[in-house]
């Protein structure tokens, strides 16, 4: 029991750290660890990566919050369209085929991972354009943060607002309907189609993951899903990987954090490809 603890608690802390970094929870990092390398039922696995979801996005938030590195009301915009669409792909659950979902957002990652290699090779992390973006600027949506890494405040703007709340929409229908999380989509919409920089980006979507995660942990933890000698040591590491993750994410060059997430945003997007295809290995 308490070398289970121990190894949770350790598995934890990882996640915490690479999700609060990348900004996509540590549902993806505990869900194989706990499957694959613990023999964990997928049911409880799934409950776990839940409660993973919710200690990585309150760790991390406190951090970006007092360090103004989010984007508050670019994060309660999209929350309304990924909750609306979360509702809709819970009701079209058994009337849409979900392959097509898997072959839409595979390939939507994936050229996401190709604009983000096109990103790093220009160097520009900051869009700015001569006339702000009209419905960006009605909203308030455009934003600046302090970036540690470069030691100056970064003012950016936000663009292609309806396209940025489509691919939500859509990512709540995904969420909904396959049962999955949806950290990579939002960073996708907003560094590769609403145009903001990476790390508001990241750090936005750690709170909106963490208000999505909340509202399905009651229905998981009703269905006996959350197993509490798993999910209590596990989400204490977590909290504490998150806060060294939020620090850490901070004092990074945005490029490092790029490189990373590259891979990961294309090997999530080839998978979704290839289980759209019915392709297995």
């Amino acid at each position: 029991m308490m070398q289970t603890a121990l190894l949770m608690l350790g598995v934890g802390v990882f996640a915490g750290i690479a999700g609060s970094i990348l900004g996509i929870g540590g549902g993806m990092i505990i869900t194989p660890i706990l499957t694959l390398g613990m023999g964990l039922n997928i049911k409880y696995a799934i409950g776990a990566s839940i409660i993973a979801v919710i200690a990585t996005s309150s760790g991390a938030t406190i951090a970006y919050l007092r360090d103004n590195v989010l984007n508050l009301r670019v994060a309660m915009f999209l929350e309304i369209a990924t909750t609306i669409g979360a509702i809709v792909g819970a009701l079209l659950t058994g009337v849409l085929n979900p392959k097509y979902l898997y072959l839409l957002f595979g390939c939507l990652l994936v050229f996401s991972g190709w604009n983000m290699v096109r990103k790093l090779r220009r160097g520009q992390e900051v869009l700015q354009r001569v006339e702000p973006d009209k419905i960006a600027a009605k909203l308030k949506l455009n934003g600046s943060y302090y970036d540690k890494a470069e030691m100056k405040d970064v003012d950016y703007q936000v663009e292609n607002i309806p396209a940025g709340f489509s691919v939500m929409f859509g990512a709540g229908v995904a969420s909904g309907l396959l049962g999955i999380g949806s950290g990579a989509f939002k960073v996708m919409a907003m560094d590769t189609f609403m145009k903001m920089p990476l790390k508001p980006s990241s750090s936005t979507s750690n709170l909106m993951m963490g208000v999505t995660a909340a509202a399905s942990a009651t229905v998981y933890f009703f269905n006996g899903a959350i197993l509490p000698s798993i999910a209590v040591p596990m989400a204490l590491g977590i909290l504490g990987g998150a806060v060294i993750g939020s620090r850490i994410m901070q004092v990074l060059p945005a490029k490092w954090i790029r490189i990373v997430f590259i891979p990961v945003i294309l090997y999530i997007g080839l998978q979704m490809l290839f289980k759209g295809l019915g392709v297995h290995f």
